[in-house]
């Protein structure tokens, strides 16, 4: 009984603080994601050259250009150096332009998976 009290007494003190530790890590993750901000340099067809100011995204990770629809996804491809990346587009990429703002997503495309997604289809970006 004496071990069942010190437990429960240990999960109020902890659950207080893994709360406090989920804000933090999620304010220093959206504050490197607002860092991540690029604009296009260069656009060959399907591939889009973006260049970031600093914290160039790791190769595999989803980048969005701002404001455009429909939504346009860029995979980086390949580090090219002084802070440019290269990117290849999963739509097409007609009407982008020079210095288009470019937003990191901070993480690689994500498809959605579990039962509602099975027998149907799927594109590349998940939709």
């Amino acid at each position: 009984m004496f071990a069942l009290r010190a437990a429960s007494k240990a999960d109020k003190n902890l659950l207080p603080f893994l709360g406090q530790l989920s804000r933090s890590h999620a304010a220093k993750a959206a504050k490197a994601a607002a860092a991540a901000n690029g604009k296009i340099v260069a656009v060959i067809g399907a591939v889009v050259d973006v260049q970031f100011d600093d914290n160039l995204p790791p190769i595999l990770n989803a980048l969005e250009v701002d404001n455009r629809s429909p939504r346009l996804v860029l995979e980086v491809a390949q580090h090219l150096g002084e802070n440019t990346v290269r990117t290849i587009a999963m739509d097409g990429t007609e009407g982008l332009v020079r210095g288009q703002k470019v937003l990191d997503t901070g993480y690689p495309i994500r498809i959605p998976v579990g039962a509602e997604t099975l027998g149907r289809i799927i594109n590349v970006i998940g939709k």
